[in-house]
Formats: C-alpha cells, sequence, structure tokens
C-alpha cells in the first residue's frame, strides 16, 4: 500500500476530528431535512403509468411485453447481445454459475471484499468459495494477487486447472465492480484465460460504468446485474443475466423458466431448472428507470465530484475516485481513512448518522462469516486494509449538491 503515514498512529488518531468529516458531507450534499439515507430510489418517470398499464393488461407474473422490452433496453444500454431477466441478482449470478460449468466440489474465486450475494451463489451450486484480495485503485480484484495466488496453489490437469492443496477444480473466477468502480478486467480476463478458467463477471452495482469504453458487463460471456431497490435502476427486486453468446441466451432463458420446453398448453421439463423469471410488474418500472439511466448517472457523478472537492483538504480522509480509463456510476460514494485513524472509522460512522447522513462501513469480509471461515484464501492484507477503513456515504441521484 502507498499511503503514508505521518507521526504515531497514536498522536495522529487522537488528534482526528469526526465532526471535519461530517462538515465535508454537509458541504457536498447540504443538511438534511431528517435522514439523508445511503440509497433511495428516484421514481421521477413513467413508473405510475407503465404499472397502471402492466396491471390493467393483467399479466404481472413472468410473462408480459415489459418483461421483452427491458431486456432489449437492457441490450440496448449496455452493448450485450443477450440480456435475460431474472428475480434478482443472486439469482442472476447462481445462473451465471451453472451455465459456466460450476459443478458441485468445484472452487470459484472471488474477492473477500464483496457482498455476501456472490459467496452465496458460488454456494448454490454446491462450490467452494475462494477469496483473494482486493486493490486499493479499484477495491475490487486485484490481477497481482490473482494471479500470485494461482501461482502458489494451481496446476494444469487434463480435467482442467486444480487446488494442489484441496484437490478441487478451479472452475471460475468471478471479480466484482465494488460500489460501480470497474475492477481490471483485461488483467483479470487474461489470468482466466492462461489458466482456462471460465470469468463470471458481478457487475451487480455497475450498470452505467465502463471500462476502456465499453460498458461493463458487455465484453463477457457472462455477467450479472442487479436491480435491487437501493441500485441505481431498481425493478423493486430483478437481475439480469447478459452474454455475447446466443446460445448460452438461449440456456440462460430456458433454465430460468424452470427449464419448461415451448408448448402452447402442455407442461414438459427437460432438465432440473428454476423458477427465475423477473415478473412483468417489476419489469414495468425497470423499462421506466431506464429510461432515466442517463439522468441518474449525471446526478451521481455531479454529487461524486462535489464529495470529492468537500474531502480534497479533509486531513487523514481520501475520497474513492473513478480508476484510470473507467468511468464509475458512484453508485455508492466512499471514503478511506488514513490507516493511523482506522480506529475511528465507528466514531465517525455515530457522528455521520447522528448528524442524518445514513453513512455506513463496507460489509463484513467474506472469510470472517462463520459459514466460510475455513474456505481457501490467499493473503488478505489489504481487503482487510479497506475494511478497517472505509465508509459508504449518501449516494442517491436525488440528492442535489449545494452549487446546484
Amino acid at each position: 500500500m502507498s499511503e503514508a503515514i505521518v507521526g504515531t498512529a497514536a498522536t495522529r488518531s487522537s488528534a482526528f476530528d469526526p465532526t471535519a468529516v461530517v462538515d465535508a458531507v454537509r458541504r457536498a450534499a447540504g443538511t438534511p431535512n431528517g435522514i439523508l439515507g445511503l440509497h433511495e430510489p428516484v421514481f421521477a418517470g413513467n413508473e405510475v403509468s407503465y404499472l397502471e398499464e402492466c396491471i390493467k393488461s393483467t399479466f404481472v407474473s413472468s410473462v408480459g411485453p415489459f418483461v421483452d422490452r427491458f431486456e432489449r433496453m437492457l441490450e440496448e444500454v449496455t452493448g450485450a447481445r443477450r440480456a435475460v431477466a431474472v428475480v434478482n441478482g443472486t439469482a442472476a449470478l447462481h445462473a451465471c454459475f451453472r451455465l459456466a460449468g460450476v459443478e458441485p466440489g468445484d472452487e470459484v474465486i472471488s474477492p473477500a471484499l464483496t457482498f455476501i450475494a456472490t459467496t452465496n451463489a458460488i454456494a448454490y451450486c454446491g462450490a467452494v468459495p475462494h477469496f483473494v484480495d482486493s486493490s486499493l485503485t479499484t477495491l475490487g480484484m486485484d490481477p497481482r494477487a490473482l494471479a500470485a495466488r494461482l501461482e502458489a496453489i494451481a496446476e494444469r490437469t487434463p480435467k482442467g486447472t486444480v487446488n494442489r492443496a484441496t484437490g478441487r477444480r478451479i472452475a471460475a473466477i468471478s471479480p466484482m465492480h465494488t460500489f460501480g468502480h470497474p475492477v481490471e478486467l483485461d488483467e483479470i480476463a487474461a489470468i482466466a484465460q492462461d489458466w482456462g478458467i471460465a470469468l463470471v463477471e458481478d457487475a451487480a452495482e455497475s450498470l452505467g460504468s465502463t471500462y476502456k469504453g465499453h460498458a461493463v458487463g458487455s465484453q463477457a460471456r457472462l455477467a450479472a446485474l442487479s436491480f435491487n431497490g437501493n441500485k441505481i435502476v431498481t425493478t423493486g427486486g430483478g437481475g439480469a443475466i447478459l452474454t455475447n453468446d446466443e446460445e448460452l441466451g438461449r440456456r440462460a432463458k430456458h433454465l430460468t423458466t424452470t427449464a419448461k420446453l415451448p408448448h402452447k398448453w402442455a407442461f414438459v421439463h427437460d432438465e432440473i431448472g428454476f423458477n427465475y423469471r423477473l415478473p412483468n410488474l417489476n419489469a414495468a418500472l425497470g423499462c421506466a428507470q431506464l429510461e432515466q439511466l442517463d439522468g441518474f448517472l449525471a446526478s451521481k457523478r455531479r454529487l461524486a465530484a462535489a464529495y470529492e472537492r468537500a474531502f480534497a483538504h479533509v486531513p487523514g480522509v481520501r475520497f474513492s475516485r473513478e480508476p484510470e480509463g473507467t468511468t464509475s456510476n458512484y453508485w455508492l460514494n466512499a471514503i478511506l481513512l488514513d490507516e493511523a485513524y482506522a480506529g475511528r472509522r465507528d466514531d465517525v460512522l455515530t457522528a455521520l448518522n447522528e448528524a442524518g447522513f445514513g453513512a455506513r462501513p463496507a460489509w463484513t469480509l467474506m472469510h470472517r462469516l462463520p459459514m466460510f471461515a475455513d474456505n481457501p484464501r490467499g493473503d488478505l492484507a489489504t481487503a482487510e486494509s479497506i475494511e478497517r477503513r472505509l465508509i459508504n456515504l449518501p449516494s442517491s441521484a436525488s440528492i442535489r449538491t449545494r452549487d446546484e
């Protein structure tokens, strides 16, 4: 880590004032009337009109024109050839892993710093999550840590890449774009290709983000999006599978529609499938939301710029900005305290929330959770540092900055 620490930790920590962080948030986001939540949805378009249309049609479940429209809109927005809408981001990830060939007893490499949905979806396949470290620059999977981990534990065999220590096949690598910041996709994809391991892109938080001019998830063989109530675009609860492989797109739709063979009236299913299709009612909401995506992105980038200005001169605090060569949707804005101030993180969180700002810490790292405590993992020093120091700030697209 390149962050310099001046003076002793005890001296700097005692001098640190959490109210400086509160003042900076107030300068950027204004003074809340009550609580300024971490991330709240914005309904300012055709949501009510489309929902009424959907209800009047009586097609409110998993079949209806809004589902088809939502998928086509996602393809247009992302540039992916096929989008398959499902009930939530976890279902999208689960289906992606199944489509990638992840089987019971396999291992899937994922960051320790991620939302539990990533890890749960791996476990749903009967596979074992294998944790690697994160990057301070992207907050996501570090390709250098990934390469070092594979060199240390992996070997190529006729059945694929195998973890020498466990004997399990390493079936997939799943980077996640943390808080909307794209990871170093080219480097991670090259490592996956070199080792013959499938790449499943967890783009749940990053609709609207770009990497080297392309929408995240648009270049992947398999990627997953989320439209939970706290995402930049919401369907209430929802997700989508993105792919550029037409056959995988067909398989994704079949697998997530209970593997039912098309027929006017007969119920014939040719494999174990999942009841994962997005209801038409949710898709109606999503269509109205996607129509406003450009405005949401512009608002969130203005807020991020205001935060960056506000924290530029706050000692001991660094704003997490988009990595070079990327455009972040800034789904959640984040600051990192200097390592010397890590012990004051909860003091800052308390001060922010008492002032009406719904700030939150990073997720508990996956290897700290009891069900994953014994999982294979590499050196996680950077992820553990980020966990100690990171604070997410109110990030709704509805927030008007002080200079607007």
